[in-house]
């Protein structure tokens, strides 16, 4: 589908979608708003937590670190003039000017290019893609000339550029625009790939990516940015950062450790409390945050508790994130299983535009809880 219609696609799977939602809607809905009419931020309580939306904290992120270090800047489509596609970058313009929020053509490969040349020559470019579908125009400058600089250079000469877009399907656009790139980017030596779920995640691993010296893939997630998320006191300051390959435990548990990243955290969350409430079982659940580097000792550390494990991601079952960590579970975890490990992903297809069909090709809250049983053997 052209990059042109999307907008309008976008917007009647929100309208389809929204119809369906109910009143109280849980931040972990699997359908959930695209872009909300309304951004909401609440005022701290007692603890300093508020409520921000993935969205805000990507903003925030970015405004702090632009404010900061003026060898930061931001281009990609659309992000200065109208905000942002997704307005990750909304009021930025308006703040930082045009020389640091800059508006690129419709050319992935150009301007991926001359953010990594910027990056080369000693700044610390942020460089947008619309989605991360698009960056395959880019593969080559991303792969071939930001990840391999530094190794090929002896060390000499960093790359510090952050490449940052929403990732994974969305809704009812289309196979061409419904591609998850974990395994991609995460296959690539001499790139870090970081997926938040949360708006602390988003704000945290965002900041990290651009202070790093390293070209860092950050995949974000469409579905995610107008869902709320309390942030701590702690996460609002400017100096917040969340460490490369750190795991968060979501969920404490002790029958079954789930791991999961991006999306499908909400997902498996909501999953393990259906577990607990049918069954009794306590499900562990793990953020990845971190695919690479990935945090495998947090991992083995919960199986030699629950003596089981399971992954679940939305990307492709082939050389995906799962299978890799189902990879080194066995190297390093064996002894401690006492079932198979298993895995939940999408579907072994391109993504459906049909709405019934899109939503049988990836993860259901339903779907991870009937895996986990079988799992368990309930």
């Amino acid at each position: 589908m052209s990059r042109y219609l999307r907008p309008a696609a976008r917007l009647a799977a929100t309208a389809r979608t929204s119809a369906l939602r109910p009143a109280t809607a849980s931040p972990f809905l699997s359908r959930a708003a695209v872009i909300p009419g309304v951004q909401r931020r609440t005022y701290a309580d007692a603890s300093g937590v508020k409520e921000y939306t993935v969205r805000d904290a990507l903003n925030e992120a970015l405004a702090e670190e632009l404010e900061q270090n003026d060898k930061v800047f931001i281009l990609g489509e659309e992000v200065a003039q109208y905000n942002g596609a997704y307005k990750v970058t909304k009021n930025l313009l308006d703040r930082f000017g045009e020389k640091r929020v800059i508006d690129t053509p419709i050319t992935e490969s150009g301007f991926a290019g001359l953010a990594i040349g910027a990056a080369l020559s000693g700044l610390h470019p942020v460089c947008e893609f619309m989605t991360w579908n698009f960056a395959m125009q880019a593969i080559d400058q991303i792969v071939n000339s930001a990840a391999k600089t530094l190794y090929m250079s002896g060390g000499i000469q960093p790359c510090n550029i952050t490449f940052r877009g929403p990732n994974g399907f969305a809704a009812g656009v289309g196979a061409q625009h419904s591609q998850d790139f974990s395994a991609w980017y995460g296959s690539i030596p001499g790139l870090k790939v970081v997926s938040p779920w949360s708006a602390e995640d988003a704000k945290g691993l965002l900041k990290a990516a651009i202070r790093d010296p390293n070209p860092v893939v950050v995949l974000e997630n469409e579905l995610m940015y107008g869902q709320s998320f309390p942030m701590s006191a702690e996460a609002q300051k400017d100096d917040f950062v969340i460490p490369f390959g750190k795991a968060k435990i979501e969920r404490s548990g002790k029958d079954l450790t789930l791991v999961t990243l991006s999306r499908c955290v909400g997902q498996s969350l909501v999953a393990a409390e259906n577990l607990k409430k049918k069954y009794g079982v306590d499900v562990e659940v793990i953020n990845l945050r971190s695919i690479k580097p990935l945090d495998i000792e947090t991992i083995i550390k919960s199986l030699k508790k629950t003596h089981r494990l399971m992954a679940v991601e939305s990307g492709f079952p082939a050389f995906g994130v799962s299978a890799e960590i189902l990879a080194l579970t066995m190297e390093y975890g064996f002894d401690y299983l006492d079932a198979p490990a298993a895995r939940v992903t999408g579907a072994d297809v391109p993504t459906p535009y049909a709405q019934g069909l899109e939503e049988m090709s990836f993860p259901t809250e339903g779907t991870i809880e009937q895996q986990a049983v079988k799992l368990l053997r309930l």
